[in-house]
């Protein structure tokens, strides 16, 4: 790709208005044949088969090191070796597999462009998998990609955006009788989107609340059933640990902060090294927690945990979520520990 072509995907904008076109052609529009009609190579399974285990060890090392590491090869695959295989020959059977594989790839793609705050990017990418899987006649990818767009419109605080996202999943989800983990991450997305809408109404009502409950025990209740052999691979990433810190965000949300350590603090020790990005995220949410419980003191030294991760990871989120828990200790500006903790954060985020 040449560098101005680059240099113009990079400064895309993320576009809410065209997330109501996809929504209309993902409940109502007509898919596309999966199967080819003229030209090109023959593909078949095993062609498949490669780009799901490259899906794979691509999203291994992106939750390992962050997106700045792997997206970069990422794209280049997707580029080279997927969109040909598109192009190429195959029957029915052949092209839905291939359009599902391409819609975990083209995911990924808009995943890693999303860790690196690069919204508009992400938001095509997002955009492309949705058709991808559409025309695979793959409800349950489907589901994926648009969960994945609320967690996007929840990142961007587009609070009524990410709530018509989480529910046409949770939709989807249901119309595909999705196994019980897949319908809890549409569940729980959907909770963490209204408990954003309930933040920004400031005094949340009552009837929005027990809403919220609601969604938590179902997805809750639906999660302890176990795994299920219609289980698509992208689920076994979605562990109970993540499951519960995402309810603790909608906890938080709510202003509801000792009920949102405990499952940040468990995410913490459960994904430790394993996967440090989460629990990077993890240690701030806690610190966010303590913040809003009053504990200044715990709060910071949790933050303070999370600084050698924040900095050694390819991941701007990581370096956006640890200068907004900095931006909110402004009321404690004249703190002695406060001016420390922003001192070393820059020190470190600097070197």
């Amino acid at each position: 790709m040449d560098p101005s072509r680059r240099h113009l995907l990079a400064s895309l904008p993320f576009v809410p208005g065209a997330l109501g076109e996809w929504l209309v052609s993902w409940s109502y529009g007509t898919p596309a044949s999966s199967a080819s009609r003229a030209g090109g190579r023959a593909v078949g399974l095993a062609d498949v088969a490669r780009i799901n285990e490259a899906q794979t060890v691509f999203g291994q090392l992106d939750q390992r090191f962050g997106a700045g590491l792997v997206r970069p090869v990422v794209v280049k695959y997707l580029n080279e070796s997927v969109t040909p295989l598109l192009r190429g020959r195959y029957d029915e059977r052949v092209g839905s597999e291939l359009m599902t594989a391409a819609a975990g790839m083209t995911w990924l793609a808009g995943w890693t462009a999303f860790d690196l705050n690069r919204h508009g990017q992400a938001q095509q990418h997002f955009g492309q998998a949705l058709r991808l899987a559409k025309n695979a006649g793959d409800p349950l990818t489907g589901a994926w990609v648009l969960a994945t767009l609320t967690r996007q419109a929840i990142h961007l605080e587009q609070g009524a955006w990410a709530v018509w996202l989480a529910r046409a999943a949770v939709d989807t989800a249901r119309r595909a009788e999705a196994p019980p983990h897949v319908m809890a991450l549409t569940l729980v997305r959907e909770a963490w989107a209204t408990a954003l809408r309930a933040r920004s109404a400031e005094t949340p009502d009552r009837h929005t609340v027990k809403q919220i409950e609601r969604l938590i025990t179902e997805a809750e209740r639906l999660y302890a059933r176990g795994v299920s052999d219609r289980d698509p691979e992208w689920i076994g990433r979605y562990e109970e640990a993540e499951l519960n810190a995402q309810v603790g965000r909608c906890w938080s949300m709510l202003g509801e902060h000792r009920r949102a350590v405990g499952p940040a603090e468990a995410a913490v020790v459960e994904f430790g090294e394993r996967i440090p990005r989460t629990a990077q995220f993890n240690r701030i949410h806690a610190a966010e927690a303590y913040l809003g419980m009053g504990e200044l003191e715990q709060a910071l030294a949790s933050a303070r945990a999370a600084i050698p991760a924040t900095k050694t990871l390819t991941s701007a989120r990581t370096v956006e979520l640890a200068r907004r828990f900095a931006g909110r200790l402004e009321p404690y500006g004249d703190s002695v520990m406060v001016r420390e903790f922003r001192d070393h954060l820059d020190r470190e985020l600097a070197a």
